[in-house]
């Protein structure tokens, strides 16, 4: 006998929420936000109910109270930092994950998500050209992929050096020496910080004027005793988008018998383009590696992945087991053995997703574009009077100062003017950083929609308000 379904009336603060996400891209947005501080706070910090309120009034006044707070990061013009655009297959995988409200813990939690991580961590490897038997774990970004890299490290070099983290802790572990560039990314430091690593047991390696390590110097500070070593390499350096030597790093890790860990945040997405792989030539060699989805995968937040070339010592380092926690022999693979948290988000429905909605060329494609794009807008900027590009622009990095020749406090002022006149035309949103002492102009090239006519008229739009800026000054 047919079996009959009776669906339950859906709530209709999910259908309205749908529409207004359908929706919500349409048309142009500011990309600043536009509301200020203390107007956020009179929409948000209202009193706490005493009663439970209707879904349909928290809905509506939830998008009214956060709309002005946006910014615009899914917009072409979001140039400020790398951040991914949140691409529309990955946005409705999303929804089905919180729609099916699985915990991604343990297989017998939800088999569907065990194997789509499964799935997708394979899809993963073969696209970044990393070893086909490395572990993956599926995280919240590739700050906290980092910290299970290395705390994958961690323990894989104390117990070379016979030393049971998992019995004895860290209480009379021999030293570990920790070898990183010393522009390096801050959230590695965070990482070792949660590890029990404090300044003492880090070697801050010089670094060249494109921010990546100065290979002799690490070579010249290996050759000194240690007990246990781990280095940390980048793939991408923040602001230049550079990457070190992998190959001449790789070497001189195997011959000291260290942990060689890659922060490839989103420069390790080179691996996906034919064109760019040299960049990162390699790479392949290290133990580990940290990769964001919610950059150039374009995976909603929040998205990272932890991978691991031996599975074991990933599994020491992270593994969750409770007598409550079952697992059977014909249980698939248990994602709780390659993260730190228990009870999370089913990160793999979205990322299985969006491999799928991409594919092998599609990623391709779309690194090679974005980065063309920051090509051409360096070329189209180098020569203009008083414009300094800083870096090589291998990647999807742009660095620019203005009127350097007039003093560091005057570029300053200078890159601040030119940010805002450029901001204030609600076709862009970018920032200014501090790099090497001076604030420069960085440009992001990560979303969809930015390619090279779009930045073809920022270098024409930057042009103009720096010749405008330089005016005023004068």
């Amino acid at each position: 006998m047919k079996q009959e379904f009776f669906p339950r009336l859906t709530p209709p603060e999910l259908l309205y929420a749908a529409r207004y996400a359908a929706s919500f891209r349409e048309g142009r947005r500011p990309l600043d936000p536009t509301a200020s501080l203390d107007e956020l706070r009179r929409k948000f910090n209202r009193p706490l109910p005493v009663e439970g309120r209707d879904g349909m009034d928290i809905i509506r006044d939830l998008i009214e109270a956060a709309e002005p707070g946006l910014v615009g990061n899914t917009d072409p013009g979001f140039l400020a930092w790398v951040m991914g655009g949140s691409h529309p297959t990955g946005v409705a995988a999303d929804w089905l994950t919180s729609i099916w409200g699985q915990n991604a813990a343990i297989y017998q939690c939800s088999p569907a998500a065990a194997v789509a991580e499964e799935a997708a961590g394979a899809w993963l490897l073969d696209l970044l050209g990393l070893p086909e038997e490395s572990s993956v774990g599926f995280t919240t970004g590739a700050t906290m992929a980092g910290f299970v890299g290395l705390a994958a490290a961690r323990g894989e070099v104390l117990r070379r050096a016979g030393h049971d983290i998992e019995k004895s802790g860290l209480a009379g572990a021999p030293p570990i020496t920790v070898y990183i560039g010393a522009d390096a990314h801050v959230t590695n430091h965070s990482a070792l910080r949660y590890l029990g690593f404090g300044n003492d047991q880090i070697r801050r390696i010089a670094v060249t004027d494109q921010g990546v390590m100065d290979t002799d110097t690490l070579a010249e500070a290996m050759a000194e005793p240690a007990t246990a070593r781990i280095v940390i390499c980048q793939a991408g350096h923040i602001n230049s988008g550079a990457f070190d030597d992998f190959n001449r790093i790789a070497d001189l890790c195997e011959a000291h018998g260290a942990w060689m860990h890659v922060d490839g945040a989103f420069g390790l997405w080179a691996q996906a383009s034919p064109r760019l792989r040299h960049l990162s030539c390699g790479v392949s060699r290290a133990q580990s590696w940290s990769v964001d989805g919610h950059k150039w995968l374009q995976v909603p937040y929040d998205s990272g992945f932890a991978i691991v070339r031996d599975a074991d010592a990933h599994r020491r380092a992270m593994d969750v087991t409770a007598g409550y926690l079952n697992h059977s022999p014909e249980d698939g693979r248990n994602p709780t053995e390659y993260n730190p948290e228990l009870s999370r988000r089913a990160r793999g429905f979205a990322a299985w997703s969006m491999i799928q909605a991409l594919g092998r060329r599609g990623v391709a494609r779309m690194v090679e574009g974005h980065c063309a794009a920051a090509r051409a807008l360096a070329e189209a900027i180098r020569d203009v009077p008083g414009v300094t590009v800083r870096n090589r622009v291998d990647l999807n990095q742009v660095v620019l100062s203005f009127g350097m020749e007039e003093g560091v406090e005057a570029a300053a002022a200078y890159a601040q003017a030119v940010a805002k006149r450029l901001n204030a035309t609600g076709r862009y949103f970018l920032r200014t950083a501090v790099w090497r002492g001076e604030t420069v102009l960085r440009i992001s090239v990560i979303e969809d929609g930015t390619n090279r006519l779009f930045t073809e008229k920022l270098a024409a739009d930057i042009t103009e308000h720096w010749n405008a800026v330089r005016r005023t000054a004068r």
